[in-house]
């Protein structure tokens, strides 16, 4: 298959969205609904959808009376256990007016590390996918270890584009993309587009989230991206507020060209 070009999108036949603990926990678990509305618009038209959601441990800290992220990993678990099931909830309850079912995939590190897991992983997730269920995919926090951890979302969702060859990689934020330097600063201009193989030299990236919920940054967008990229599959950052114009093929973002499967060995 030929890499996907920006203008074909609206026609990619597999879709990898990755968003964010703090675009869809605490005060903005509202942006929930709109970001279902644009994954139902793609898969109505025939996509499979898989979404990759950060948030168990940031939505399970209410219920655990915790004012900011744990730090230790058994009340990171705790709250991970807790709100990993509230949040297919809320997924659910919003896929329900589209009449789409959720399918929940909760992997490790090792699970795609380990040959016979990563192959039974690909071929559940391509049946669920053929069965037209939305897999949403969480790294498995609960029995997770800091040795055998992803680190971040962005790059569980690239490993996880990679592994069923998805057309397009989405990597959502509250950045509506990429900059040359972080945005907030003067003369921060916004990056269109990155050629496979480009270094990105002079750019400027800011630290990893420190919103309290999150784990990941710029940096983590673009690690993600070049494995997603190297391995064939197209990849757009932008914010979760752009998520419908992103799947329309609207020019938002920062684009990643990939490099063409017909090459890869």
């Amino acid at each position: 298959m030929s890499i996907l070009e920006r203008d074909q999108v609206a026609a990619a036949a597999r879709i990898v969205v990755k968003v964010g603990s703090s675009s869809i926990s605490g005060e903005n678990a509202g942006q929930i609904a709109p970001l279902v509305d644009a994954l139902a618009a793609s898969h109505a038209r025939g996509a499979q959808i898989v979404l990759v959601s950060s948030g168990a441990i940031a939505t399970g800290m209410p219920y655990l009376h915790l004012n900011g992220r744990p730090t230790d990993l058994a009340t990171q678990q705790a709250a991970a256990s807790v709100g990993q099931n509230v949040l297919i909830y809320r997924y659910q309850d919003s896929l329900d007016r589209y009449s789409i079912v959720a399918g929940q995939v909760l992997l490790t590190a090792g699970d795609l590390e380990n040959p016979s897991h990563r192959s039974n992983a690909q071929r559940a997730m391509d049946r669920l996918l053929d069965l037209r269920i939305l897999p949403i995919v969480n790294e498995n926090d609960t029995v997770a270890t800091h040795e055998i951890r992803f680190g971040d979302n962005d790059r569980l969702a690239a490993m996880v584009a990679t592994l069923i060859k998805a057309d397009l990689l989405v990597l959502l934020s509250d950045v509506d993309a990429l900059y040359t330097k972080p945005p907030h600063l003067p003369g921060a201009t916004r990056i269109h587009s990155v050629r496979h193989g480009d270094e990105l030299p002079g750019v400027e990236f800011g630290a990893t989230s420190a919103d309290g919920v999150g784990t990941g940054g710029a940096v983590t967008k673009v690690s993600a991206a070049r494995i997603a990229a190297d391995a064939g599959t197209a990849v757009l950052v932008t914010a979760t507020s752009l998520v419908a114009e992103a799947l329309r093929g609207d020019a938002v973002g920062t684009w990643f060209e990939p490099t063409d499967r017909r090459t890869l060995p």
